[in-house]
């Protein structure tokens, strides 16, 4: 049996007040039409069309890497003329499952349930529906005495009994597409809206005597949808909450999880432990047996086991087994450490690599360097990688010792094992085992306190 899924993503979203269609601002790291896209797969559904319109473009780029087909929605006139831009391309399947790209919280085993009980009732329609708290802004489910559905009625056209019923409509409809197809070219506008309702097909089937069904959702916030920036967040807040708990489940432990924001694309090992105030975005690894945290802001990254990152801001990175970060260091895009690295307070590490067990202590820049194994790198250290024009790399082979204060300018070579004396400005590459000073000559003036006291006195007659 063929199941296929039309995505209603045509609309600008007016309420959110932005440039972009709605469906493409991120929730918890993506897209929110990514979260509907991909509990429709999970749910078993790979057969998915997307009904686009407004800014088509960000919505196709936003779902380029996903196995969806697009039909346009040139004017904006309603589900049922949404779903009837998909009819050609969608007709073919036994069932067609419609639902909104603005629910980013629907779960896989939610439209499941919704499809197997559409099937096993042999329904011409199905109507996903909940009971929530304030009902505001959806269309009702009003039944008959026998609790058979007699209608839905949006909220614009509702009375105000109407208004007081708990069960919403939450937009997620199963029909047998022999159903529903044919009734979609007898919908008119005849509403507050004026809009043709894909809700109005479901009163057609009732009508004709088809059955339609009614499903209740076992978790209300799973159709909550999303109009304006408030809810955005309110949902995102739901996502995070549900990504932690799943986390905790399988074995990470959390300090104040409430302070923690972990993006559902993030994949953490057991025994790590997260400490709060911190944030884990995009495609990031984490081993098993780390300690990350407080306050770590962590963005698509590979981290190795019994890692320990303290306060530090780390970008498109990669960090081997057993290293430690921090407090307050930054690792940007290219960086990777081997295993045993240190790494500590207000360092900064750019498109470099760093070899294992190497260290990097304190108050250092690197930048488009190779540095080999064992290597220690003294406080305030910088490599002069850029000379306005071009950058240029610098390598520092296993064992080497760089002093404090060493400015290494680029491009230069230090040799194995070798040592710069503190304060050097390192020019030329130095050779194996050597030793490598750059400083003028030391001048000591005596009493330079009273000369200068004098010569201010001076000054000021």
């Amino acid at each position: 049996m063929l199941n296929t899924a039309v995505i209603l993503a045509a609309g600008k979203g007016v309420r959110m007040r932005s440039a972009y269609p709605k469906v493409i601002h991120k929730v918890a790291g993506l897209p929110m039409i990514q979260h509907v896209v991909q509990a429709v797969q999970e749910a078993g559904i790979k057969d998915i069309v997307v009904v686009v319109g407004h800014g088509r473009e960000y919505v196709q780029e936003a779902l380029a890497e996903l196995d969806v087909d697009f039909v346009v929605q040139e004017q904006q006139l309603g589900t049922g003329h949404a779903l009837r831009q998909a009819e050609a391309r969608a007709k073919g399947a036994d069932n067609i499952l419609v639902l909104s790209g603005d629910i980013p919280l629907i779960q896989g085993l939610t439209l499941a349930k919704l499809l197997r009980w559409h099937q096993e009732n042999n329904a011409a329609a199905t109507v996903l529906s909940a009971l929530v708290e304030d009902p505001s802004g959806y269309g009702r489910i009003i039944r008959n005495q026998d609790q058979s559905l007699q209608r839905i009625v949006e909220e614009k056209d509702a009375s105000q009994d109407q208004k007081r019923v708990s069960e919403i409509n939450s937009g997620i409809y199963c029909f047998q597409s022999c159903e529903v197809f044919p009734r979609l070219a007898g919908l008119t506008t005849a509403n507050a809206q004026g809009e043709y309702y894909l809700t109005d097909v479901l009163a057609m089937m009732i009508a004709d005597g088809r059955p339609v069904e009614v499903a209740v959702s076992e978790n209300s916030s799973d159709v909550l949808g999303i109009n304006d920036r408030v809810q955005m967040a309110h949902c995102e807040a739901v996502l995070y909450q549900r990504k932690n708990m799943s986390l905790m489940q399988s074995g990470v432990t959390m300090i104040a999880p409430e302070t923690v924001y972990i993006d559902k694309t993030v994949t953490i090992g057991e025994d790590t432990i997260i400490r709060p105030h911190t944030i884990i975005e995009g495609h990031t690894v984490i081993g098993p047996e780390c300690d990350i945290g407080p306050s770590a802001r962590i963005s698509n990254s590979v981290i190795g086991r019994k890692v320990v990152i303290e306060s530090s801001r780390i970008i498109d990175a990669h960090i081997g087994d057993q290293s430690t970060i921090g407090p307050f260091a930054y690792l940007r895009p290219g960086t990777r450490l081997g295993n045993g690295v240190k790494v500590g307070d207000f360092v900064e590490i750019k498109n470099s690599t760093v070899g294992e067990g190497s260290k990097i202590p304190h108050l250092s820049y690197v930048g488009d360097a190779q540095v080999g194994r064992g290597v220690n790198i003294g406080a305030g250290t910088i490599t002069c990688n850029y000379d306005g024009y071009n950058k240029y790399p610098t390598f520092l082979e296993d064992g080497v010792f760089i002093g404090s204060n060493t400015n290494l300018v680029a491009p230069v070579r230090i040799g194995r094992n070798s040592v710069t004396g503190a304060g050097s400005t390192i020019t030329r590459d130095v050779p194996d085992e050597s030793l490598a000073v750059e400083r003028a000559r030391q001048r000591n003036i005596a009493g330079w306190p009273k000369k200068t006291k004098h010569d201010q006195e001076v000054t000021d007659q």
